[in-house]
């Protein structure tokens, strides 16, 4: 049985002796869950396509010393390529017998545009000619196929994990695919491909979590509202310190944000390390949207 020390939410949420992997971990939502765990005494390999900007987030992002935390890029990965996952994986198991946590992070946009005719003729038109199949594909390879593959890359990893450490006690091993609150609305917000592709990354985590129960692996989804990253800042860019802006005066312009605000950084951290730590929770898709979905139409 807990005794009051028991909750003490440095215990509760220690990360010492974990080793996560996040993709797309040098900028947005991938930087959050980074500087979260690792100031809590995780070691985070971080990955993505730039190499640049993952060793400046590393650089820029360390944690305090004493954490027991450490931030290391390694790469480059494209998780659309089935050989730069088994690269990716191959270069980590040199340096590590498993890992603990796995974020499935990487994301990119997609096409935009927005459904505002109300002649079917003209309706046709603008979408037929402003997307193309290309367009569709390219997101749902990184947003949905990207997410099986670089999942199944690092069951082996995943699993080793999970050896006795004490009498009735194991390290878990879990996976926390980044849908998006998009994935569940009705609103396609001119984005059908990347809301549609989405709401195929909250499917197929509802799938691995119950197909990878036999291995002991969990798999959990976090669905962020509006939070400042490079695919919602206006320069679609980050700062020298991998960080972006969320402008206040575009939440005001949306007007179905309850809290009126974006996202804080360190909210999106809390839901990283509580999806990190609590091994009951399995199949869940976390909205952490300042209650949009509470205003706009889900399914």
């Amino acid at each position: 049985m807990a005794e009051t020390h028991h909750f003490d939410a440095a215990s509760l949420f220690s990360m010492k002796g974990h080793v996560a992997v996040i993709t797309g971990g040098g900028t947005g939502i991938g930087l959050m869950a980074t500087q979260a765990l690792s100031q809590n005494g995780a070691k985070v390999y971080i990955t993505g396509r730039r190499m640049d900007a993952l060793e400046n987030a590393a650089k820029k992002h360390q944690p305090k010393d004493g954490t027991g935390g450490e931030i290391i890029p390694i790469g480059p990965c494209d998780v659309t390529k089935k050989d730069d996952l088994e690269t990716l994986v191959a270069d980590i198991q040199k340096k590590e017998k498993y890992i603990t946590l796995l974020m499935v992070n990487a994301g990119i946009t997609g096409p935009k545009t927005k459904p505002d005719e109300d002649d079917a003729d003209d309706l046709k038109k603008k979408l037929w000619e402003n997307e193309s199949v290309a367009d569709w594909q390219e997101a749902f390879e990184t947003l949905v196929t990207g997410v099986y593959f670089t999942t199944v890359a690092f069951l082996p990893l995943l699993q080793a994990a999970i050896q006795p450490k004490g009498p009735q006690e194991k390290f878990g091993a879990s996976v926390i695919t980044t849908s998006s609150m998009s994935g569940i609305m009705r609103d396609a917000q001119g984005h059908f491909a990347y809301n549609t592709a989405k709401g195929a990354t909250v499917h197929l985590t509802k799938l691995m979590s119950s197909e990878f129960l036999r291995a002991s692996i969990r798999v959990n989804s976090i669905a962020p509202g509006y939070f400042p990253s490079e695919l919602t800042d206006p320069t679609h860019e980050s700062d020298d310190r991998q960080k972006s802006n969320f402008p206040q005066k575009k939440i005001q312009q949306y007007n179905h944000v309850p809290n009126e605000r974006p996202g804080r950084e360190e909210e999106m951290g809390m839901t990283v390390l509580y999806l990190a730590r609590n091994e009951y929770v399995n199949g869940e898709i976390i909205a952490v949207d300042g209650g949009v979905l509470n205003v706009v139409p889900g399914r």
